[in-house]
């Protein structure tokens, strides 16, 4: 299924604040936003597999961004230190209702590619093909890059909290 991805500029003073949770039984990594403002577009989810049983969920609010979560982590290569992209905007991200569907989900078969900073703070995931995009500010410590098409094409964890200790 063909879906679009809409940029609604904003300030950056108002982007929503992010919340990262983690599951330690199951090395699941949820960051959770606020969208604020009255949207209207698809609610359920947006799944991006990797050929390699990687998971990546966008949990969507009437069309908003609301969370992201990977459910199954790709192999992730660590480098020493690892910069985020200078965002060219703030924006909420929107995915317009398709149709009559509002509770949907959507799954989308692509490479996932995942790097981290050796204390895995920084992380990026590298969605589909590798192509030319640019870094989106949707919340506080956590860009979208998106490609011409405006299509997902990557995805920027900031200030990431260390695994919970066993």
């Amino acid at each position: 299924m063909a879906f679009d991805v809409r940029l609604e500029p904003l300030d950056a003073k108002d982007l929503p604040p992010i919340e990262y949770r983690w599951d330690a039984d199951t090395d699941i990594l949820v960051a959770m936003l606020r969208p604020a403002g009255v949207s209207e577009g698809v609610s359920g989810s947006l799944d991006f597999e990797g050929s390699d049983g990687s998971w990546l969920t966008f949990e969507l609010v009437d069309g908003r961004l609301a969370a992201v979560e990977v459910a199954v982590w790709p192999d992730v290569k660590s480098v020493a230190t690892l910069q985020a992209p200078e965002p060219t905007l703030a924006a909420r991200v929107r995915i317009p209702q398709q149709g009559d569907d509002l509770l949907t989900a959507m799954e989308v078969d692509t490479a996932i590619r995942a790097v981290a900073d050796a204390p895995e703070r920084t992380i990026h995931f590298r969605i589909g093909p590798t192509r030319a995009s640019r870094a989106v500010h949707v919340a506080r410590d956590l860009l979208l890059e998106v490609d011409a098409k405006q299509r997902i094409a990557g995805l920027w964890f900031l200030n990431v909290p260390p695994f919970p200790a066993p």
